[in-house]
């Protein structure tokens, strides 16, 4: 029998039942959750990282996406207060649309 020992979403196990397969959980207190949430997103990341199409890609983004919920509200915040923080950055260092790539800063030397 495998063991996965992660976190999955909330269906998971209603969707081994169904295959008739037997499955073993516990729910996790909120510390633990948020340590997993923690090691989710990085899961999902390293998904996107290794998707070859960009299908696959937005559906890991999804997947980020969803745990980034969860873990705004693990930290307190609704979704909308996520968004506000994000775009206040936006307002004061600008957003990535214009795909700039920083080389090198120079210091002013003073002559």
């Amino acid at each position: 029998m495998p063991i996965y020992n992660k976190l999955v979403r909330d269906l998971i196990p209603d969707i081994i039942s169904n295959t008739g397969k037997k499955y073993h959980t516990r729910v996790l207190n909120e510390s633990e959750f948020t340590t997993e949430l923690r090691l989710k997103l990085k899961e999902e990341l390293d998904e996107y990282l290794a998707a070859n199409t960009d299908e696959d890609a937005l559906d890991e983004l999804a997947d980020m996406l969803e745990v980034i919920h969860a873990l705004a509200s693990q930290h307190g915040a609704s979704l909308e207060e996520l968004d506000n923080i994000r775009e206040v950055k936006v307002q004061k260092r600008g957003s990535f649309k214009e795909k700039i790539f920083l080389i090198e800063v120079a210091d002013n030397e003073m002559t």
